[in-house]
């Protein structure tokens, strides 16, 4: 479930959203480095800063979702998403997925400039990353079928060691995080927002980790190995963030 196989055409076939996102966070980036690229003017228009919002610079809610401080910060959010927004993506549909994403890091926006003073600033996107974990979370809490008790497992430990790293780094937004979990969750708990079948998509994702059970069982070496990568690169990547 969290580890592709596709190639890189299939990728963005069937994942077009997470593929955009980080095309953005990607391009963003790259333009930031350009020599001509006006850096300070970017960056002092479309960072968040809680007191400019107050001002009516509302687009400063979102476009912050989309900016990095560096490479590193760039590169595990990035990763983050690369790893946890297929499946997801898959399991409600690419526009969902955005709605999900986009509200959950917005909510983190609006609960920053809320709690925090208003010469705060802050760029990144763990506030909607923490509400793809929120969502599945939810999934975990209130639709234990669809995800199996290995990819729960997964999740949980990730989340509460990602948690934990909120509370103990320097620089780091806890704000933005709690509140964008809090976000995905109950998006994950709105029933109206479940109304959509998903037996389909959890059809797709069921067959393709009953394929791949006997050459990859839970038990294995290399399963126990990934495993471990995947949680190793995960606390990377949110350690990476501020």
């Amino acid at each position: 479930m969290f580890i592709r196989t596709e190639s890189f055409r299939e990728f963005i076939r069937f994942y077009p959203i997470v593929s955009l996102i980080i095309s953005i966070n990607i391009i963003i980036y790259l333009l930031s480095i350009l020599p001509f690229f006006p850096n300070i003017w970017f960056f002092e228009t479309f960072s968040g800063v809680n007191l400019y919002i107050t001002e009516g610079q509302f687009w400063r809610l979102l476009t912050p979702i989309f900016m990095h401080s560096g490479f590193s910060h760039m590169l595990f959010n990035s990763f983050s998403i690369l790893l946890f927004g297929p499946a997801l993506e898959r399991m409600l549909g690419s526009g969902r997925f955005l709605f999900v994403y986009l509200f959950s890091g917005i909510i983190a926006n609006i609960a920053t400039l809320m709690v925090e003073p208003l010469t705060f600033t802050h760029v990144g996107s763990s506030g909607a990353i923490f509400g793809l974990f929120g969502y599945y979370l939810s999934i975990i809490m209130f639709r234990k079928t669809m995800l199996s008790r290995q990819n729960s497992q997964i999740i949980i430990t990730l989340l509460v060691i990602n948690l934990l790293m909120t509370f103990l780094q320097p620089n780091i937004n806890i704000t933005a995080h709690l509140f964008g979990l809090l976000g995905g969750f109950l998006l994950g708990a709105f029933p109206y927002f479940n109304k959509k079948d998903f037996s389909d998509s959890i059809k797709g994702v069921s067959n393709w980790a009953g394929s791949k059970k006997k050459d990859f069982s839970y038990q294995s070496p290399l399963k126990k190995l990934m495993w471990g990568v995947i949680v190793l690169l995960a606390i990377l990547g949110f350690l990476a963030q501020r």
